[in-house]
């Protein structure tokens, strides 16, 4: 019997004021979110029968207002997402992962102390003020540091390319240094500087 009388009691209440629910979230975010947010607040609703008071309406516009607040929250969440995913696709998918791969080979390859001190600067985003606390220098000095990392950074770079032809260089015509490419090697200093 009481699940009857709940049935009923929730069909009247939705009787009652749906339209009035729908009117109130339409005026406040229009008629394409109006139908979903109305259909999750009377769910919300009957899932929390007992608790609804009488008269319903007030209560139902706060959950409107709450659900409507909700999808707002959540729809300026995913275009966050959708614009940093954005950032990380831009250009070629591959070649990223491929320079990604060189970076991370050409790291591997030096000393612990530039190992850090590029790391410090480029992924923690520290300034080179605070990176010098931390390394326990003088700012002055972690600066120089900084540029010989660079240096051996970009040249180990620049040694991946040559040894390995999947990076773009052709070791056959390309011998000397100062005609291979740089384009990897300069766009990370350009971005680390």
């Amino acid at each position: 019997m009481a699940v009857a009388d709940d049935t009923q009691r929730f069909t009247t209440m939705y009787d009652e004021c749906r339209q009035r629910v729908w009117a109130y979230v339409v005026s406040r975010a229009g008629r394409q979110v109006a139908d979903e947010v109305v259909s999750e607040t009377f769910a919300i609703a009957w899932r929390r029968l007992p608790d609804v008071p009488r008269p319903a309406l007030p209560w139902l516009l706060g959950v409107a207002r709450n659900v409507l607040r909700d999808s707002v929250r959540a729809e300026a969440r995913r275009e966050a997402l959708a614009a940093e995913m954005r950032t990380w696709t831009v250009g070629d998918v591959g070649e990223q992962v491929t320079e990604r791969l060189g970076v991370l080979s050409a790291l591997a390859r030096l000393a612990e102390d530039d190992r850090e001190v590029l790391v410090l600067v480029a992924w923690q985003g520290l300034s080179p003020r605070d990176a010098a606390a931390v390394v326990g220098c003088s700012p002055a000095t972690f600066r120089v540091r900084l540029h010989r990392a660079r240096r051996r950074l970009a040249r180990a770079m620049d040694t991946a390319d040559v040894a390995d032809p999947a990076g773009g260089t052709d070791r056959g015509t390309m011998t000397d240094a100062a005609e291979r490419p740089r384009s990897r090697s300069t766009r990370l200093s350009e971005e680390w500087s």
